[in-house]
């Protein structure tokens, strides 16, 4: 793509976010981007002084709810390595607490069990889809770069896991939730099934066909289902199921009366 002056920031954004996410931030290099984005790679250094500036850039708006909004004026300056990696770690930590979790942790008797999961997974699966960008820069560069794996899979899923797993221990507990085998491995599988449909779903070709609310509604249905005890569900709302609000259908036998013939 060819940049234009009033396209410079976004433009950019999204040439680094595309490059940064397919190589990883060791193996990205500014001629890359520059290529990606239509430009010389002497003309990306009027927008930005640095790779490590760039990435943290590009970071910072895949953890923001906001569109990009250009720095005045340019070159950005650039950032040291410890400096960059500190800010993003601050971004995401920052931007990803799980608010419905954390009060569920404070409640010892929900008044509705499955209301109550149904909207701490939402709240999760929320998070991760809005910020899927910010998710993939991280984790495709963790695969070189400790500091960033740790930034990710020890402060921020080890934390997750941590959260979710006594959550479900003490629903066991208390008798709202299904007994599991290891309430951490159930912990782990929700992370897993939420962010795999909420994020990585989006980089496959074969899932292209299923729908942001397919997805969501399924994967929300299935591990309510899973969890909560028999008799803590709430009963079937009589609302009128349509293809549109209702992804999962269950079907019923038909039962004949006696005596009435049954056609072949």
């Amino acid at each position: 793509m060819r940049a234009r002056p009033d396209r410079w920031f976004p433009d950019l954004l999204s040439a680094a976010t595309k490059v940064f996410i397919a190589k990883g931030y060791r193996q990205t290099q500014m001629s890359d981007i520059a290529r990606e984005m239509g430009v010389s790679q002497g003309t990306l250094y009027n927008y930005v002084e640095s790779k490590e500036a760039l990435f943290l850039l590009a970071c910072e708006q895949g953890f923001s709810d906001s569109p990009p909004q250009a720095p005045a004026p340019p070159p950005v300056p650039s950032q040291s390595f410890t400096t960059m990696v500190e800010r993003i770690r601050e971004r995401m930590l920052s931007t990803t607490r799980l608010e419905t979790l954390r009060s569920a942790l404070r409640t010892r008797k929900p008044v509705d069990a499955s209301t109550e999961l149904e909207g701490v997974l939402r709240e999760f699966y929320s998070m991760i889809a809005r910020y899927r960008h910010g998710f993939d820069l991280i984790e495709r560069s963790a695969l070189e770069v400790p500091e960033m794996a740790h930034v990710l899979f020890v402060e921020g899923r080890r934390g997750a896991v941590d959260g979710f797993a006594r959550y479900i221990a003490g629903r066991i507990d208390s008798g709202h939730f299904r007994s599991v085998r290891d309430p951490a491995t159930a912990a782990r599988f929700i992370i897993e099934a939420v962010t795999w449909f909420a994020r990585h779903r989006h980089n496959s070709a074969e899932s292209q066909t299923i729908g942001d609310d397919d997805a969501l509604e399924t994967t929300i249905h299935f591990l309510v289902a899973g969890l909560v005890a028999e008799g803590r569900q709430p009963a079937r709302n009589s609302r009128k199921e349509t293809p549109s609000n209702t992804p999962i259908r269950t079907f019923k036998k038909q039962r004949t009366s006696r005596g009435a013939r049954r056609k072949p």
